[in-house]
């Protein structure tokens, strides 16, 4: 097998670690390319070849990840991870552990992690390096990745919630939501929310966004049934898709362009928290991305027609 079939083969590997480390569809693969320019220079035969690539995936991240947290400290309004659709890897040993180190809950959970610590984290709890890789990586001893290990992992179960809902119960209630939704059912829609539910908008001061933050059942519930039917009106359509391995879905424009993504956490049998993406530059990698201002004054005019 030759260099480019090795990497190949071992490339959703090195993006689903590269994403989960900066949250970043784009600045992975970014990070997997670079990884490929270095592997292809280099002139020795590394005894593993997926230790030597995950090791230098990894370093890439972290580098890109310590200049990132810079811009998101000025980031305009709330940071949300970019939506991912498919995660590219697949392992049945660790299948529970990918699908919950994707969601976006536990991307922001990561965020509260140094590089080092989200590296460590990443490598050991979700894909299960040895501590042996996980120091190359990090470029530190393998008692200072166990110190390391210990802290994030105090850090990320702090931030965890104490009730976890089955995939069909989160597919059932996201159903019933997105059915409300489309009808613009206040009451529906506040029987699936929780007390307490946040509504979170990520437009990086990019696009218009229903609201950066909205907190409370009825609030959230009556915010959502209004604006949803009018975006119906100005042909907004939505396709139910599953969003960093959460129920969620994604909205586009008459002519088929990406307009924003919902994500929903569902916990206790009830919706906790609602996501919405529609900064244009965390959309492009989904497709051609709609002009979000343009359909906001489309939507403008609809309600005022509707007064």
């Amino acid at each position: 097998m030759g260099k480019v079939e090795e990497f190949e083969e071992l490339r959703p590997l090195l993006f689903s670690i590269a994403y989960r480390i900066l949250g970043s569809v784009v600045e992975a693969e970014d990070a997997v390319q670079e990884t490929w320019l270095r592997y292809d220079a280099s002139t020795t035969q590394p005894a593993s070849i997926k230790a030597f690539l995950s090791t230098t995936v990894s370093r890439i991240a972290i580098d890109v990840l310590r200049s990132a947290r810079v811009r998101r400290e000025e980031y305009v309004g709330p940071w949300l991870p970019e939506p991912l659709l498919d995660d590219p890897y697949e392992d049945p040993a660790r299948a529970a552990e990918l699908a919950d180190s994707v969601s976006m809950a536990a991307l922001l959970l990561l965020e509260r992690l140094s590089p080092l610590e989200r590296s460590v984290f990443v490598l050991r709890e979700v894909f299960a390096f040895g501590f042996d890789e996980i120091a190359a990586a990090a470029g530190r001893s393998e008692a200072a990745c166990r110190q390391l290990l210990v802290r994030a992992r105090r850090h990320m179960n702090e931030g965890r919630p104490r009730f976890e809902a089955d995939d069909q119960e989160r597919q059932e209630l996201a159903r019933r939501f997105f059915e409300a939704l489309a009808q613009g059912d206040v009451d529906g829609l506040q029987s699936l929310l929780s007390a307490d539910v946040q509504l979170v908008g990520d437009g990086g001061g990019k696009a218009p966004q229903l609201a950066r933050a909205v907190v409370g059942a009825q609030n959230v519930a009556r915010l959502l049934a209004t604006v949803y039917p009018l975006m119906a009106r100005v042909d907004i359509s939505f396709e139910p898709r599953e969003v960093n391995g959460q129920p969620g879905a994604l909205f586009r424009d008459r002519d088929g362009k990406v307009l924003h993504i919902l994500a929903l956490d569902v916990l206790d049998g009830q919706i906790q928290t609602i996501r919405s993406v529609i900064n244009p530059d965390k959309l492009g990698h989904l497709g051609p991305v709609a002009d979000a201002w343009a359909v906001d004054q489309e939507v403008k005019r609809a309600r005022k027609r509707t007064k």
